[in-house]
């Protein structure tokens, strides 16, 4: 098992959602973290926390590759966990060159940057279920092929694949990761449901649907990610060129989504229907016997035991 006491961990993307609740788990084990992202918002958790405070922030867009190269190299991590990108399907569709610029080559400029940088000992790519496409099976395995056809889709395809060339032509030690909806305190896109229930129900707003409420997706509480990480990286000696499904028991539909908060709650959530959204996939499940098996993971949290501590933080942040 790996021992991360005094070992240099560099993420991208750190101070995001799943980044700042990874940092925040990886410094109970001691390691020096250096982490960079394009901005940092004040009432963001890395900045809640206090995370800033414990960790190398520096400021830095991931398509500037010369001055992640010079990061790296200066640096020169243990292990890289690669989180940065524009993360959103819609924001995809309306601008694709940057969606593409970032994720696709976002991607290439960490892996090169880490090709160039002796004693890297494993990376860790996050990928997205949205890589399989629209497949028609109800669940998606780690053997199917990648297939998205719209601009984020394929965004997270090309970075899989991207990902999985530089271990299989250049040998890097890398373990690609797909997870489903992820949730849970500190998601400041506001256009993803849980986000916006939360800001709903604490604002007393309509709750307005960009899609037609039917489109189906895996919940995963953002705790459950940082535990798949923490296992692979516990044990990435042995699992460098895998990818690994993430995935959960809670695979619901947008409307399923709202009946079990309300239900939780004990109160009706208003809503209302745009359907407004194109190019969605209608949807999607992902099988995780195989993080089950090799890393002995699967979820422990679910909406009836997650919701309410995402939405007090959430309660916390508005106020």
């Amino acid at each position: 098992m790996v021992n991360l006491k005094h070992k240099t961990v560099f993420i991208t993307g750190g101070t995001g959602l799943i980044g700042s609740h990874l940092i925040e788990a990886l410094l109970t084990q001691s390691p020096h973290i250096i982490t960079v992202s394009r901005s940092l918002n004040p009432h963001s958790y890395f900045m809640a926390q206090g995370l800033h405070q414990q960790v190398v922030h520096i400021p830095l867009d991931i398509k500037d590759s010369q001055s992640l190269f010079e990061l790296i190299v200066k640096y020169s991590p243990d292990y890289v966990i690669h989180l940065a990108a524009q993360p959103l399907v819609d924001v995809a569709s309306n601008h694709p060159l940057e969606t593409l610029a970032t994720n696709i080559m976002g991607t290439v400029n960490v892996l090169e940057a880490s090709r160039r940088t002796a004693g890297i000992k494993g990376i860790i790519i996050a990928s997205s279920d949205k890589a399989y496409g629209k497949l028609q099976k109800k669940n998606y395995t780690e053997t199917d092929p990648l297939k998205g056809d719209h601009p984020y889709e394929v965004s997270k395809s090309a970075t899989d694949l991207i990902g999985q060339m530089y271990h299989h032509t250049y040998g890097l030690p890398v373990v690609v990761t797909r997870f489903g909806n992820i949730y849970g305190p500190g998601d400041l896109n506001f256009n993803r449901i849980i986000p916006k229930l939360c800001r709903a129900v604490i604002l007393k707003n309509l709750v307005r649907l960009r899609s037609d409420g039917t489109f189906i997706r895996d919940y995963l509480y953002v705790k459950d990610v940082v535990d798949g990480y923490l296992r692979i990286l516990e044990h990435i000696d042995s699992l460098v060129g895998e990818a690994f499904n993430f995935g959960s028991p809670e695979n619901l539909s947008v409307i399923e989504v709202i009946k079990t908060i309300e239900k939780i709650l004990g109160k009706k959530i208003n809503y209302k229907i745009l359907n407004t959204q194109k190019n969605e996939i209608p949807r999607q499940s992902l099988q995780y016997a195989k993080a089950r098996r090799l890393l002995k993971w699967q979820p422990k949290h679910s909406l009836a035991n997650a919701f309410t501590t995402t939405l007090e933080w959430y309660k916390q942040y508005f106020s």
